[in-house]
């Protein structure tokens, strides 16, 4: 499963760790994903969407 969202394509990016003397480490930030059933191309499915997508209402849920 790729870490990414259904519906907004939302997905994991890199950036940098920095410590107190301002050295550098790579880091990943990841999206808040969450399992849910949702009603895509007119069918329930069980699949990952982030919380700004839940909260945004853009999509349909299966009951």
């Amino acid at each position: 499963m790729a870490f990414k969202c259904t519906i907004c394509g939302k997905k994991t990016t890199s950036g940098n760790s920095i410590s107190h003397s301002h050295r550098a480490s790579k880091r990943k930030f990841k999206p808040n994903l969450q399992k849910i059933k949702i009603i895509l191309k007119g069918k329930p499915v069980s699949t990952f969407v982030c919380t700004k997508c839940i909260k945004s209402n853009r999509i349909t849920k299966a009951g």
